[in-house]
């Protein structure tokens, strides 16, 4: 069965637009990245007619990614005229974290949580804007990420109020933003979350596409196991299934210390 785009689109709208006055708060803000996910969130938070503030958080990012993200939210600014943006450059911040840390001698997983890092100082930024003008934060993750691989940095780009695509598949969301009319240099970029510095995609770092984890995760979905397929198909299942595995720990509930009753 086919998505209804419109009326999926008109649905998401509508969500945002109801949680956000049952709130009682005032609008919403989007750090708009240059990739389809946050054109897409940020694009469904204008079309509530709220206001919507558009954020750019370079740090050390490529001018590409910086060039769509301008060229997004110039094209969102001439539709609507509740969307608002702004510009925080954090790769000032950034370095100065890093000059404030202990040195790390040879670490594998030095450039992994700096990484993480840049996310965590993305979402503090963002927070800022929302506490300041009583907005919401409107996650930008989608499906496949949020609840399948888990590709996302806890307290991160995970760290959000809502989140209004994350149960669409990643062809969803590229679907809504053709409708939407999106910019094609954004249709047609890589993905990249762009936390490391350099031009590496999502897939170079997953092992696969996301079309192949769309797929694995709809095998997963209907219970098929490991020995059902050959060649690649089982070597992106077995990407699949591992990536789940090890990052149960951001889709579930923080776990909590129960104390019993006979101790108190």
């Amino acid at each position: 069965m086919e998505m209804q785009t419109e009326k999926v689109v008109k649905h998401i709208v509508n969500w945002l637009k109801e949680y956000a006055t049952n709130a009682k708060m005032d609008g919403f803000v989007v750090g708009v990245s240059g990739g389809i996910d946050s054109a897409v969130t940020s694009t469904l938070c204008a079309k509530t007619g709220m206001r919507t503030l558009c954020v750019e958080m370079p740090i050390h990012q490529s001018m590409n990614q910086v060039n769509r993200a301008k060229v997004h939210i110039n094209s969102l600014q001439k539709k609507f005229s509740n969307v608002s943006t702004v510009e925080v450059n954090l790769t000032p911040v950034f370095e100065s974290f890093k000059s404030q840390i202990p040195v790390v001698e040879v670490n594998p997983l030095l450039d992994l949580s700096l990484a993480n890092t840049r996310a965590r100082l993305r979402m503090t930024t963002l927070y800022y804007f929302a506490g300041l003008h009583r907005y919401l934060v409107a996650g930008t993750g989608n499906k496949v990420e949020d609840f399948g691989v888990g590709f996302y940095t806890k307290y991160g780009d995970g760290g959000v109020d809502l989140s209004p695509i994350a149960d669409l598949m990643k062809s969803e969301v590229y679907e809504i933003g053709e409708f939407l009319q999106i910019a094609p240099a954004i249709l047609t970029a890589k993905p990249t979350d762009g936390l490391f510095g350099d031009d590496r995609s999502d897939e170079d770092q997953l092992g696969a596409s996301y079309d192949e984890l769309e797929w694995a995760m709809l095998q997963d979905e209907k219970g098929e196991t490991i020995n059902s397929f050959n060649g690649r198909e089982k070597e992106v299942f077995f990407i699949y299934k591992k990536l789940n595995s090890a990052n149960q720990h951001k889709m579930k509930p923080i776990p909590i210390c129960e104390i019993p009753s006979s101790l108190r």
